[in-house]
């Protein structure tokens, strides 16, 4: 029979493999919840006789700087509130006010008004800096799959505003200073090893509606396509861009972040990839990503910006 100094040995193990268990669910929970104010549903503009809206996380120590998530999968969108605020932990304890950017799903939008669309949030940011205590020259961007081409193509075709429209909001530019995403779509006219890819010349075979009726007319969808395409842009003052990507990944295929990253580079500009050996189209440890995220905006929204950011 053990004795009572074995059996006390025994209780403070069985203890601790029971509590350190509990520690650590105690201590992620923790880590996913930091304290915040939210507003949801804030309306940014109208497409389609529909509100377009955003939501605007502020976390306790706001450190005065805004990063715009676009809240967008196969180019469609949550509402309100969709936006799980775990997701951003790592940013809002990183001090980043965070603006959750909705939009019209396709095909009742189609990605090009899309694109306009979230252009606008951003002029819309930068008009009401002031009272979301944000600096409208410091907008970093993010998000996932359509999130992340959507925030490609701010970044190379956000544009500097038209002084003289009759709308305060259009007059601020739409540009970005600092890029963090997920899996982009990069090249809608070499869709290459993707499973959308019919090598027929059009769009991606899941979401031909997506880009309206035109398309049809492959001469219309080149064009299309062209336009929406971030890799074929112009890189001269793209701001520095981190991707993260699934080696594993056959909806958008790593080759379009290299095409993307090896253009990017040659112009001279900064971009990072990380690359995720064995992973798709998404994955589990994505939020715990989001802290490298952090750290990418601390680097480069935080410190002066370079003369040759926009």
């Amino acid at each position: 029979m053990p004795s009572s100094k074995t059996l006390r040995r025994l209780a403070l193990a069985l203890g601790a493999l029971l509590t350190l268990p509990l520690l650590a669910a105690a201590l992620a929970w923790w880590y996913l919840h930091p304290p915040h104010s939210r507003a949801n549903g804030i309306p940014y503009g109208q497409r389609n006789g529909r509100s377009l809206t955003l939501d605007v996380l502020t976390p306790s120590n706001p450190n005065g700087i805004a990063i715009a998530l676009m809240v967008s999968g196969s180019w469609k969108s949550g509402g309100p509130g969709s936006l799980p605020s775990f997701y951003v932990a790592p940013l809002l304890r990183s001090g980043y006010t965070v603006f959750a950017v909705c939009h019209v799903s396709q095909p009742d939008a189609a990605v090009q008004e899309t694109f306009a669309d979230v252009q606008r949030a951003i002029r819309f940011i930068r008009a009401h800096a002031a009272q979301y205590n944000v600096r409208p020259d410091r907008i970093g961007v993010t998000g996932g799959s359509a999130g992340g081409h959507l925030s490609l193509l701010l970044a190379t075709r956000g544009d500097p505003g038209k002084p003289d429209a009759p709308d305060p909001v259009e007059r601020h530019p739409s540009t970005v200073q600092a890029v963090a995403i997920f899996y982009p779509v990069t090249d809608l006219l070499d869709l290459g090893s993707s499973t959308e890819n019919l090598h027929d010349g059009g769009p991606p075979k899941s979401y031909r509606k997506a880009f309206g009726p035109s398309v049809t007319n492959l001469v219309t969808w080149t064009n299309i396509a062209r336009a929406l395409s971030p890799a074929l842009h112009d890189h001269a003052t793209l701001p520095p861009t981190l991707i993260h990507h699934g080696l594993a990944d056959t909806l958008t295929p790593p080759e379009q972040t290299e095409r993307f990253a090896a253009r990017a580079r040659a112009a001279g500009r900064t971009v990072e990839v990380v690359w995720h050996t064995g992973s798709k189209h998404g994955w589990l440890t994505m939020p715990w990503d989001i802290r490298h995220f952090a750290r990418w905006f601390d680097q480069h929204l935080q410190p002066p910006l370079a003369p040759d950011r926009p």
